[in-house]
């Protein structure tokens, strides 16, 4: 590690320590208050008291939520909209020092903190969960959040989804527990100080931060050495590099898998319309029986950790049971848009490879003889030049695939010259799949309602705004 990591490293372990939690009647502004996060910190805000604005390139549901619930909020960031009153500025990782915003904030000398360090403060205040890995974050913390609203628990959370049953993204609580989806990019989870984590899985990702592998397995340590002493730190038993990040965990480590190896495992019962019935077992002791109403093998595992982490908060089996029997998921996560002329239109956020994979092997399942069209945005021209062989690989469960431009987030000029959708294009072209390069979404959009017929299953797949596919084609019929 270099003497700049390190810094990092430093600089996010002490922001812990640094209590930047906003009193009530002061006035905050998000710059890029649309994210996921960020309007989820928002909502929790605006709740204690606070007066919040802020801005954002993009509007979307979430903003006019937002809106309703009394921000102000410009569609700018010029600078223009910050006031003298502000007390304080809330940035994400993704803002940059030139944003005219945050330069206009430091020239006006308004305190700034980054979106992380503002969680961190929320969290102190009560007991701690954070859900972190590379893939699955939303759905545990969307789990554990169900369960523990289901047993009377009331809980404070964070998730970066919205989930339709327990009020959205974000919840400002009564009980003592704070759960939250713990994001690795820029070391953001470094400024939480949990009593229970979840590391659910680590590969390669954010490579235009962290470089290789190595370093992301580090900083997976460094967040597993900060659990406390007292709590439990849940992992995917099968996971290689999770066995390297934990150990340094100085608490109780559980494991889970598919596997009797683990102290969480299961076994499936069946497997038929979408419906996941397993039995779960604790150190080896049957625990209980669960029929999952969300489709795919990962989201038995999702379900195993968030069985361990509410078990250890106090949570009775039966109300495990019953929360996750009854559990729809988190939008955006293998959700059902609409059924129209006999055509199914599914949204999905996945954007890495491995997310890609395991979404579309689940529709496979799901709809054995059906045409699946998978409509793919790319996230990010970094991501895809470093993931670009394994994106090439990821869509064999898909009969057609459409794939659109990039979306840019984060991104350099060189990334940008460095790699562009006609590579991604070519090199799944090669794997054998059949694949069409439609750069524009509304041109997407022609292309299906023009081509798809009755019985066939539509896919839309991204972190950008491709779920626009989705509801356009369904507005369409």
């Amino acid at each position: 590690m270099n003497s700049s990591e390190s810094g990092k490293m430093s600089t996010s372990v002490l922001e812990t320590q640094f209590d930047c939690r906003p009193l009530r009647g002061h006035c905050v502004y998000f710059i890029g208050i649309g994210g996921i996060g960020m309007s989820a910190v928002a909502r929790i805000l605006i709740h204690e008291g606070c007066i919040v604005a802020g801005s954002d390139l993009r509007t979307s549901p979430l903003i006019s939520t937002l809106e309703e619930m009394g921000a102000k909020i410009n569609t700018k960031q010029d600078g223009s909209f910050m006031s003298s009153e502000t007390d304080m500025v809330v940035v994400s990782a993704s803002i940059s020092e030139d944003n005219l915003d945050l330069k206009t904030a430091r020239k006006m000398g308004i305190k700034v903190v980054k979106y992380s360090q503002i969680l961190g403060s929320l969290m102190k205040e009560k007991r701690g969960i954070a859900i972190s890995g590379t893939h699955g974050k939303t759905t545990t913390s969307a789990m554990i959040s169900t369960i523990l609203k289901t047993a009377g628990k009331d809980p404070t959370f964070v998730i970066g989804g919205e989930v339709p049953d327990i009020g959205g993204n974000a919840h400002l609580g009564k009980g003592n527990l704070f759960v939250a989806e713990a994001c690795e990019y820029d070391r953001s989870f470094l400024n939480l100080a949990p009593q229970v984590g979840v590391i659910t899985n680590i590969e390669e990702d954010h490579l235009d931060y962290y470089e290789n592998i190595e370093k992301i397995i580090h900083a997976f340590g460094d967040f597993a050495s900060s659990i406390s002493k007292d709590g439990l730190l849940v992992v995917n038993g099968k996971d290689n590099n999770i066995v390297a990040a934990i150990q340094r965990a100085n608490c109780k480590v559980e494991t889970y898998s598919f596997d009797n190896s683990s102290d969480w495992y299961c076994e499936v019962l069946s497997g038929s319309n979408g419906l996941k019935r397993f039995s779960v077992f604790h150190t080896d002791k049957f625990f209980c029986e669960i029929t999952l109403r969300i489709p795919g093998a990962h989201n038995v595992m999702n379900a195993l950790a968030a069985a361990a982490v509410c078990t250890f908060i106090g949570v009775d089996k039966d109300a495990i049971k019953t929360a996750l029997s009854n559990f729809q998921g988190a939008n955006r996560r293998f959700q059902i848009i609409g059924v129209r002329n006999g055509i199914t239109v599914i949204d999905d956020y996945a954007h890495h490879p491995t997310e890609i994979r395991v979404t579309l092997r689940a529709a496979r399942e799901l709809y054995p003889e059906k045409n699946i069209w998978c409509v793919f945005q790319p996230h990010q021209y970094s991501r895809t030049r470093h993931l670009l062989k394994e994106f090439s690989r990821s869509f064999q469960n898909a009969n057609r695939v459409i794939l659109a431009d990039i979306y840019a987030t984060r991104d350099s000029d060189y990334e940008k010259t460095a790699m562009n959708a006609m590579k991604l294009y070519e090199e799944t072209r090669n794997t054998g799949m059949d694949i069409q390069y439609i750069p524009q979404l509304s041109d997407i959009v022609n292309v299906l309602y023009s081509n798809v017929r009755p019985g066939d299953i539509v896919m839309t797949m991204g972190a950008g705004d491709v779920w626009k596919v989705a509801y356009d084609l369904v507005s369409r019929f």
